[in-house]
């Protein structure tokens, strides 16, 4: 066990706390669940960048990284949903999850055929991630009513719209090999 490894299984125990924050009835509730999503956020950063620095990757860590960060974002997608209770949010929502579902089979996929390396994240990934976090961030901490919950809608659908794109072109990347296996 590592300082990269702890600060991702802090991400995965930040979850259950991110839902009663949620769900409390005081109004520091809202922003304060808004800062520990936002906590989160930094240690999928932090965690990264120590295990590159340190040389601490582990494929511990590798396997879970991907999945605290899954959690994290599907959880607060789940919370803000039931919260907005529309299309509006709900459609980019379900895009962003329908696309993580996608590129994590394809990614395993690929890897079971040794080709991993084809799906790695790119910089369109990196942006679509710090879209959805900062749209997240918002989201979290301001009511449906607020005017800036409308930017943080506006930003969930620019980091929607980049999810597709990035989807795209994994699919595009992985193609000749998905081709030959039909």
């Amino acid at each position: 066990m590592n300082i990269p490894n702890i600060l991702t299984l802090a991400r995965i125990a930040f979850i259950p706390l991110l839902v009663v924050l949620f769900y409390l009835p005081f109004s520091w509730s809202m922003p304060i669940a808004a800062g520990l999503f936002a906590l989160a956020s930094l240690t999928d950063w932090l965690d990264g960048y120590l295990a590159r620095r340190w040389d601490q990757s582990t494929p511990f860590g590798a396997f879970l990284d991907p999945v605290a960060d899954k959690l994290m974002v599907v959880v607060a997608l789940a919370l803000l949903i039931e919260r907005f209770d529309t299309w509006v949010l709900t459609l980019p929502a379900l895009v962003i999850v329908g696309r993580e579902i996608v590129i994590s089979a394809l990614r395993e996929w690929m890897a079971e055929m040794g080709k991993r390396g084809m799906v790695a994240v790119s910089w369109i990934g990196k942006l679509k991630t710090t879209l959805q976090m900062v749209a997240l961030l918002v989201l979290l901490a301001f009511s449906p009513e607020h005017p800036l919950a409308f930017l943080g809608v506006v930003i969930l659908y620019a980091a929607a719209i980049l999810t597709l794109w990035s989807m795209i072109q994994y699919l595009k990347s992985a193609w000749p090999h998905l081709s030959r296996s039909m």
